[in-house]
């Protein structure tokens, strides 16, 4: 029988919030890859809808979530920041974020 023990650093603290969200090894790997900041996150998941598929929630940016957005940040801020915000976060039951990756093409649920 095999088990499957995880490595170390597999989940971490999000800096600078205090509440409980956390980021797996995996979401920080890929948002290093794929050029999503920190910033990009809070915002999908402060902003984003959510929509339920396959076990997990997934949070992306609808053009009502944009709006919003924009009158919270600034129109300024909001440029700087809109290139990452064309993604989506998938996160676990436990409130952890799996991943994040880019959107090229309409989610389809």
């Amino acid at each position: 029988m095999t088990v499957f023990v995880a490595p170390n650093p597999y989940k971490s603290i999000i800096g600078n919030q205090g509440d409980d969200s956390m980021l797996t090894h995996h979401a920080e790997v890929r948002m290093q890859q794929r050029g999503i900041p920190m910033t990009a996150v809070d915002a999908l998941l402060s902003f984003g809808h959510q929509r339920r598929h396959r076990g997990a929630d997934v949070y992306f940016l609808d053009k009502r979530a944009r709006t919003r957005l924009v009158n919270e940040l600034g129109r300024t801020r909001y440029r700087k920041l809109e290139k990452a915000l064309d993604s989506y976060l998938v996160v676990s039951d436990d409130g952890d974020v799996i991943t994040a990756a880019h959107r090229h093409r309409r989610l389809r649920f």
